[in-house]
């Protein structure tokens, strides 16, 4: 299973922690897109900046 994950907010404005979790998910523009596997670090990553990015579910890799 992997995630699509979609940055819907900017990152003027946001805690040095959620930049860095931004960074780490390769995310650095506003309606940019990226696959990642589904794991425990990712889902970390994901819950510090859920209010900044949109996540879908998809099937492979």
């Amino acid at each position: 299973m992997a995630l699509k994950i979609t940055q819907v907010k900017g990152l003027v404005g946001t805690k040095p922690k959620q930049r860095d979790s931004m960074r780490s998910l390769g995310l650095k523009r506003i309606g940019q897109t990226v696959v990642r596997e589904d794991n425990p670090i990712v889902r970390g990553q994901i819950n510090t900046v859920r209010h900044m990015v949109e996540v879908e579910e998809v099937a492979g890799e």
